[in-house]
């Protein structure tokens, strides 16, 4: 079996940079596998519960245009802009729907290895392995990982 459209989902970490390099690897053995990489951000009224009575507009586009910068970033000379996508929404909600609606056939993420209570309370890279509809890479990155700068 060979890929033909890879997605990075990254978390704009310093690690995002391993994680791209281990699918571009894999783009490169699956006769340049076309690569997409997205970042989504938390909606604010989720992570405050939508307790807070003001209108968030503003900071949502603030966060948003510092996440298309960073992906920027990230993606360098990869990835082109066209295939550069930061979202609102929750994380493996939106990498599943991607995924579904543009024919991807690979996922790769990073995954820190949690372990314990850190476990108990899941990761982005867990919720996406339960329900992608593709194969799921999840690239160990962190201060044990294979793919940390340490």
């Amino acid at each position: 079996m060979s890929y033909h459209h890879i997605l990075v989902a990254v978390d704009l970490t310093k690690d995002s940079h391993k994680v791209l390099e281990r699918a571009m690897a894999i783009a490169e053995r699956n006769d340049q596998a076309k690569i997409s990489i997205m970042h989504t951000l938390e909606p604010l009224g989720f992570a405050y519960g939508g307790d807070i009575p003001m209108d968030l507009t503003s900071i949502q586009d603030q966060l948003d245009d510092h996440a298309k910068k960073r992906l920027g970033e990230i993606a360098s000379a990869d990835v082109d802009d066209i295939n550069q996508h930061v979202v609102v929404g929750m994380p493996d909600t939106e990498i599943h729907r991607f995924a579904g609606d543009n024919d991807v056939d690979l996922i790769v993420v990073g995954s820190h290895g949690r372990h314990g209570f850190a476990l108990l309370l899941g990761s982005t890279s867990t919720g996406v392995l339960h329900g992608a509809p593709c194969d799921v890479l999840a690239v160990r990155v962190g201060k044990k990982g294979e793919a940390s700068d340490e």
